[in-house]
């Protein structure tokens, strides 16, 4: 096994608890090649693990363990019968979930996602990509699944210089994939939906803001009806809007397929359409905001704050008196902490004092490591307009 040296800082970070080592901290590569599995020793020439090793990335070396083993096979099947395990005992009601979610489950840079009896996989580094043919024979003897996808069509990878593609690997990949998700029937496009088909981690949060649905109710950004199909058998109507007419699609196909009537879908500008609807004095009972990612990176924080406290803010408009919203982040760069001060200030700009009923994250079979804060990314916040 090939050397890789760090300097102390790395050494450091990995005591602490986190997989990642930056290329500026790397002091030696020996003969290391894209995606070699790496002993990794610090300047004192200790072992402190074994990593992927990237030779394009910033994220230099990403730790597979802190001990020095061997990585086959085998290894890999072990770390997804643990990850398979960890999901038999968090997800009820589902047969749709992440099962693989990289670095907390100790396999940085591979997401594997289970649509039922298909599974849609991403290898996001050049290790994992290198590592797929064991991986996908591990799935293959763990869960026997009718088809498996390579979507490996996420921008990141062009920092691996791996290329962007999407591969059926095993069987075949329906159009639409049918999954159960708390009782309810949706459809997944594992070949061209969003992600790698449907986003899986508000699973939780769904029924959590369910409990308090009632009125009318209005949920932005819906993508494929997540929050509003969950919100239906308790609210007289549900309006929600989308910019995706690919998304809407897929959305009014779920409504069908649940014999839900009382959901309206809406291709707009969410923005546009908050904007125009506290113009006109429209008010609603509940007002979901699940906006993708605004801060995609840290350098785009403030902007994002600005975007998260205009949409915070418009919405707010909307609701009177014991209303509803429901406000999400999922850019890990954006704290719980940093979207409570936004949304705080929303509030006193729109004139309304809220209450905080829960704060909540993402569904647990999307784990979070306590020393790995970018597995912590999903921040959703159940508030009431007080008086």
């Amino acid at each position: 096994m090939i050397a890789v040296r760090v300097n102390r800082k790395a050494a450091d970070r990995v005591a602490s608890g986190h997989p990642w080592i930056f290329s500026s901290d790397v002091t030696g590569r020996g003969e290391a090649a894209p995606g070699d599995v790496v002993q990794v020793v610090d300047h004192k020439g200790r072992a402190i693990g074994i990593a992927h090793y990237s030779s394009s990335s910033q994220i230099c070396l990403r730790l597979l363990s802190q001990r020095v083993e061997t990585v086959d096979a085998h290894f890999y099947e072990q770390k997804l019968a643990a990850a398979l395990d960890l999901r038999r005992s968090v997800v009820c009601d589902a047969d749709a979930y992440r099962l693989v979610h990289a670095e907390a489950d100790a396999l940085p840079g591979l997401i594997v996602d289970r649509y039922g009896d298909y599974l849609s996989v991403q290898t996001l580094d050049q290790g994992m990509d290198r590592a797929k043919d064991w991986i996908l024979s591990g799935l293959v003897n763990l869960l026997a699944p009718k088809g498996i996808v390579l979507r490996n069509d996420a921008a990141v990878r062009r920092k691996e210089e791996l290329p962007l593609e999407t591969v059926v690997t095993c069987g075949e990949i329906p159009p639409a994939v049918a999954v159960r998700i708390n009782s309810l029937q949706f459809h997944a496009d594992l070949l061209g939906g969003q992600k790698t088909g449907i986003f899986l981690d508000q699973r939780e949060n769904y029924v959590a803001a369910a409990r308090y649905a009632r009125g009318k109710a209005l949920d932005c950004f819906t993508s494929s009806g997540g929050f509003a199909l969950h919100l239906a058998s308790k609210c007289e109507s549900v309006e929600a809007v989308d910019s995706s007419a690919e998304a809407l699609a897929m959305a009014e196909r779920n409504r069908t397929a649940n014999g839900i009537g009382n959901v309206e879908f809406r291709e707009a500008n969410v923005f546009d359409l908050l904007a125009g609807y506290s113009s006109a004095r429209r008010e609603f009972s509940m007002v979901i905001l699940d906006p993708p990612a605004f801060a995609k990176a840290r350098d785009s924080l403030d902007g994002a704050a600005r975007g998260y406290k205009e949409i915070n803010l418009r919405a707010l408009r909307l609701l009177g008196p014991g209303g509803l919203l429901v406000t999400c982040s999922c850019s890990h760069h954006m704290s719980e902490a940093r979207l409570l001060e936004i949304v705080a200030a929303a509030s006193l700009d729109a004139g309304r004092r809220l209450r905080v009923l829960e704060r909540r994250t993402q569904s647990l079979d999307h784990p979070i490591l306590l020393t790995v804060p970018e597995t912590h990314y999903l921040k959703c916040l159940i508030l009431q307009v007080c008086g």
